[in-house]
């Protein structure tokens, strides 16, 4: 099976490629495939809504199989008002570069003492054609909770600023900083396989 991956962040697409690589499935990016450039408006209230304006929109473009994926913070003691959601990018209406990420959280994690407690929802949505679309957001897809520091290590993560500040909490160390021994919960990684998996049954199925 043959995918187009509609996202413009490089990282993303290389985290999929080695999600999909033991189903066979080859990734293509919007690049591999000379995509038009679109303009999106993703307004959706929900990961799970912009995932799949993002990909009816490429899908109706390049009228290739095609999906995105979309996420957003949500914070642990923020009312709904405050939670970052799926504008984890926009603040008063601006939408922030990965320093001026870093900045904002580093010192919204400042006003609470120092650090935070989030996770990510995630959300995807398959285009096949018109007629048979496959959505998922559920926990199995979500991120782990982990601690949004006030002190940014050192390393960059181009596209990911965040992980810049993202500490493990049974550990306590930096995501940077962690190895193969330490206890790291792939649970989103092994959700999007099965997403794929349940896909490609229904396919032969059919």
């Amino acid at each position: 099976m043959r995918l187009i991956y509609g996202t413009t962040n490089q990282s993303k697409i290389l985290i999929m490629k080695r999600r999909v690589e033991p189903l066979g499935i080859e990734i293509l990016s919007l690049s591999d495939v000379n995509a038009p450039d679109l303009y999106i408006d993703e307004s959706g209230g929900d990961p799970l809504e912009n995932a799949g304006i993002k990909a009816l929109a490429y899908y109706r473009a390049l009228r290739m199989p095609v999906f995105s994926c979309d996420s957003g913070l949500y914070i642990e003691g923020f009312d709904d008002a405050r939670q970052p959601g799926v504008h984890v990018r926009s603040i008063d209406g601006r939408r922030l570069d990965d320093d001026e990420m870093i900045a904002y959280y580093s010192a919204l994690a400042a006003e609470l003492g120092g650090s935070m407690i989030a996770r990510y929802r995630n959300a995807i949505c398959l285009v096949l054609n018109e007629g048979r679309i496959y959505r998922h957001m559920g926990d199995d897809i979500a991120g782990e909770r982990f601690i949004i520091t006030s002190k940014a290590h050192k390393n960059r993560s181009e596209g990911f600023p965040l992980d810049s500040l993202s500490v493990h909490i049974k550990s306590g160390k930096y995501y940077y900083d962690m190895d193969e021994r330490d206890d790291i919960n792939f649970t989103s990684d092994n959700g999007f396989t099965a997403f794929f998996q349940r896909v490609m049954r229904d396919e032969i199925q059919e």
